[in-house]
């Protein structure tokens, strides 16, 4: 039986890692590109945009990835939600959430890091990731802008990493934990700062159908129905269905089946397995009700659409 690749997928860091989301072409000497292999560090990589793929379809990776976008703008979206990013932004995913990336400017300059969810277990010995930084959290704010002074001082940090990884100074690795660290640290402290949450500034429909995208984004692979969204928001799923329609244009069961695609895009897209398998994967009763249901979400077959669109390369 043919296997997934990395599993779900989750793209997974490696020295060859770069060569899926970079043009390797491109000659740039800022952090791990074109890196010698002796001075990458496992489980983590930086970047500066120079030399990066403009734009890549829905995708996941197995790592934590932060962006900071200096100049230009890009459209992001990570589940349901969509983000036109300007200057001054920064982005966080989370491993295995669904993201895109398109409309990327011609003036385009940021840098991105990417690291696995062990690499600053020891600087956080009680908690996770996601207790400690928020944006890391499904049900956080994921993208949002900084004020210059913050900029600035998140930019002199990746500078820092920049140094000690193209040099084999004493304590190198021990060092980019600790800037990156503290690279978090003020990404934390603005978005304490801004108070941000899904409460400020919503009204409560728009609370509701925000909290809504994020669960479906988060458990859309094991809840299928209106109903158990509704449960969890508290509402009934009529409620929920006329408040969703209202804010969004789409149903409740629009949105369950937009991420439902999205999955299956990336199955068809990265991995090997045939659409029988796919269909089983995504609890489909046969594999016909998954041919039937992605042909009517998208007017092509699960064949049409992994044959006609060449296959992409894996993004960061």
């Amino acid at each position: 039986m043919k296997t997934l690749k990395n599993q779900i997928p989750a793209h997974s860091l490696s020295p060859e890692h770069s060569k899926l989301h970079r043009e390797p072409a491109v000659k740039n000497i800022f952090g791990s590109h074109q890196l010698s292999q002796h001075l990458h560090i496992p489980g983590f990589e930086i970047y500066s945009s120079d030399g990066m793929l403009p734009s890549y379809s829905p995708s996941k990776s197995s790592f934590y990835r932060f962006g900071l976008l200096i100049n230009g703008s890009l459209h992001i979206q990570i589940g349901l939600e969509h983000f036109n990013v300007t200057a001054g932004t920064v982005i966080f995913t989370a491993p295995g959430q669904v993201h895109a990336k398109s409309d990327v400017s011609d003036d385009l300059f940021g840098y991105y890091v990417l690291f696995e969810d062990t690499f600053l277990e020891n600087l956080l010995p009680s908690t996770t990731l996601q207790q400690e930084f928020p944006f890391f959290d499904y049900s956080g704010i994921q993208v949002f802008q900084c004020v210059s002074e913050e900029i600035n001082e998140m930019t002199e940090l990746l500078n820092r990493i920049n140094i000690e990884i193209r040099e084999e100074n004493t304590g190198r690795t021990k060092a980019i934990k600790m800037y990156l660290y503290l690279l978090l640290l003020v990404a934390k402290r603005s978005y304490e700062k801004q108070e941000l949450s899904i409460n400020r500034e919503l009204s409560p429909v728009h609370h509701l159908v925000t909290r809504f995208h994020k669960l479906v984004a988060q458990h859309f692979l094991e809840l299928r129905h209106v109903a158990d969204y509704a449960k969890l928001l508290h509402v009934t799923p009529n409620y929920l269905n006329r408040t969703v329609k209202a804010v969004t244009n789409q149903t409740a069961s629009d949105a369950i089946n937009e991420m439902l695609v999205q999955e299956a895009k990336v199955l068809l897209r990265y991995t090997e397995l045939s659409s029988a398998e796919i269909a089983y994967k995504l609890n489909f009763s046969e594999p016909s009700a998954f041919n039937h249901f992605f042909r009517k979400q998208t007017g092509n077959t699960p064949g049409d659409y992994r044959n006609t669109r060449p296959a992409e390369r894996f993004p960061a």
